[in-house]
């Protein structure tokens, strides 16, 4: 029934959701039917929804609204997978008609049987009528890199947080089906760990803390060059984890800390583990254990009763903090969430100033650290070519991919996949500029 059918896939949200559409992709692949992307030519079109945020939803719904279009020519069914059917299948089946097939997260394994009932029958609802952790997958990063899922799902159960309604508890991947799924991806230059929270790997599955134990694993495998660390609470990051990162020469000396704000009160109101003197300790600590680490976090501004005083706070926590990268986003009421039905919700339009405020403090401790690479030679890893302006482009290490600030450099060639030392020339308050040695103009 399938045969000679062209599958596209459309993959919306976070790392961790691309990894649960390249399982899909492998499915496709491992059966032998095409992909293409040119999803004009789809006959079959997937997209992997986000549910994360009320935004995140429109996006969802709004795709497969632009995709029925497709309709005209060679599509013919469209699967609506992840996160929106997961948690919203019963308002979704019933009113998102545009969708032939609906898949939840973990659905890979019913992916085909679901496509070929529906062409029997009509639209299909398939939401848990998958097998969780499929191992292949179809890599839709650049072939150098790598993101490896290690967990789903979520037991901190912050108080405007979805993920655990949507993706359940916390579960960990065993260890030796992970460095499996490693060993298939191929020569990889940076594998990047991925989890709701990494550093609570293992907890469930062991009965300890194991994420020390996954590194080492990984690390022995010859095809893999280093290891990058996302998404590391504060509260969980002890001195085993310090040690190897400080100890292994294949993990990348950065880490991303989602912090979420400073001020105790309303760390309290979010349901999170710390306050601020913790925090900034386990920064310095950080610092003076591994030199030069790079530090990620993110933060939310405009959370309910949030007072203009904690917000400038957090402003000086940043200040304080001098954080190599950070992300800032405005509180999203959610419901379902227990933040929701929190008073003193604040408008939208104070949220947008308060994130602008704290992207403005960022962006000049940026624009001062990146100055001070001028002049020095940094190890760059190729991700690509930067085409609209003729040069390549790529990443040091304290910069994790599509998040962080990139390195444009000019050289005679240059592979994607490999490091090479750039002079740096020039900065902004997020990318440096710079050329390799041996560039001549």
């Amino acid at each position: 029934m399938l045969e000679n059918k062209k599958f596209g896939m459309i993959s919306l949200g976070c790392d961790k959701n691309r990894v649960d559409a390249e399982r899909l992709l492998d499915v496709i692949r491992s059966h032998g039917y095409t992909i293409t992307d040119d999803i004009s030519e789809a006959n079959i079109l997937i997209v992997n929804t986000c549910a994360f945020l009320n935004e995140s939803r429109k996006e969802a719904i709004d795709t497969v609204l632009e995709c029925d279009g497709y309709r005209s020519g060679a599509l013919e069914k469209i699967v609506v997978s992840g996160c929106l059917p997961e948690k919203y299948i019963e308002e979704v089946f019933p009113s998102l008609t545009e969708g032939d097939v609906f898949l939840g997260c973990n659905d890979a394994s019913a992916l085909l049987e679901a496509i070929e009932r529906s062409y029997r029958e009509g639209r299909v609802n398939f939401v848990g009528c998958g097998n969780e952790h499929a191992e292949g997958r179809v890599l839709t990063t650049p072939g150098h890199y790598a993101y490896l899922k290690i967990a789903d799902g979520c037991n901190n159960f912050c108080t405007y947080c979805l993920i655990p309604k949507i993706r359940g508890r916390y579960r960990s991947y065993p260890i030796e089906a992970l460095v499996k799924e490693a060993e298939t991806l191929g020569e990889i230059s940076e594998l990047i760990l991925v989890a709701q929270d990494v550093t609570r790997y293992g907890i469930d599955l062991y009965g300890e803390k194991s994420l020390v134990r996954l590194i080492r694993a990984l690390s022995a495998l010859e095809n893999i060059g280093s290891v990058r660390l996302l998404y590391c609470y504060p509260d969980v990051i002890d001195d085993a984890l310090i040690a190897e990162m400080r100890d292994n020469e294949k993990v990348i000396k950065y880490i991303d800390i989602p912090l979420q704000h400073s001020e105790d009160r309303v760390l309290k109101l979010m349901n999170r583990k710390g306050t601020r003197a913790e925090y900034l300790a386990l920064i310095e600590k950080l610092r003076k254990s591994i030199p030069g680490i790079a530090i990620r976090s993110t933060f939310i501004a405009g959370f309910p009763t949030e007072t203009e005083e904690e917000y400038t706070g957090l402003a000086r926590f940043l200040e304080e903090a001098q954080l190599t990268n950070c992300g800032f986003f405005a509180y999203s009421r959610e419901p379902d969430t227990p933040a929701y039905k929190l008073k003193g919700q604040i408008p939208e339009r104070i949220k947008r100033r308060r994130v602008r405020g704290l992207y403005a403090v960022q962006e000049k401790i940026s624009a001062a650290r990146l100055k001070n690479y001028i002049g020095k030679t940094v190890r760059v890893l190729c991700d690509g070519i930067d085409y609209e302006n003729g040069r390549f482009e790529g990443r040091a290490y304290f910069s994790a991919p599509d998040i962080d600030g990139k390195v444009y450099f000019n050289a005679p060639e240059a592979s994607q996949g490999e490091y090479y030392g750039v002079v740096i020339t020039d900065s902004d308050s997020y990318d440096l500029f710079g050329r390799t040695e041996d560039y001549r103009e």
